[in-house]
């Protein structure tokens, strides 16, 4: 699948964006109450990185099995069971994951001519969060659904629990 220094890479970035929105809020905290001034964009850039945290954190949670699911309910199945709740549940996300993709590329086309009001960063590469997060969910589903269809997925990894995806 993906490899994991690739995952890495990510949350790093991750990491990096998080830091600078500590930074930014943080220090325009202390400029409006110690001196009565403050960072003009600080407000609009700390909103458009706390979406792409989100947005990029999602991928990597949905890489890692992370979401949360119905893991005890379809733990109880059997092994047949198991295999269509996996495979109808990967088929619905994937497909709300496609319509989250096409609004989202419609939205992102838009909004490349309408700027943010302080930054003027074009509020297309902003909603392009959304863009890759539901382009990458949707790529890790194709996979997932891939390997069930081949048989290449073992009963062990019908039932997402985290802690065995973790390495």
């Amino acid at each position: 699948m993906i490899p994991r220094f690739a995952i890495r890479l990510v949350e790093y970035l991750l990491v990096l964006l998080l830091g600078v929105m500590v930074v930014l809020v943080f220090g325009n905290v202390v400029l409006r109450y110690g001196f009565n001034s403050g960072i003009v964009f600080s407000e609009e850039v700390s909103r458009f990185l706390f979406m792409w945290v989100t947005l990029i954190g999602t991928l990597v949670a949905m890489h890692d099995g992370a979401h949360l699911g119905m893991n005890s309910v379809i733990a109880a199945l059997p092994v047949a069971g198991q295999r269509a709740a996996r495979f109808a549940s990967d088929l619905l996300m994937l497909v709300c994951c496609v319509l989250l993709a096409d609004g989202t590329w419609k939205q992102v086309v838009i909004g490349m001519d309408d700027m943010a009001p302080v930054t003027g960063i074009p509020m297309g590469l902003v909603f392009s969060a959304l863009l890759i997060c539901s382009g990458g969910i949707a790529l890790i589903l194709l996979h997932s659904l891939w390997r069930q269809l081949t048989g290449r997925m073992p009963a062990s990894e019908l039932v997402a629990t985290h802690a065995a995806n973790v390495e």
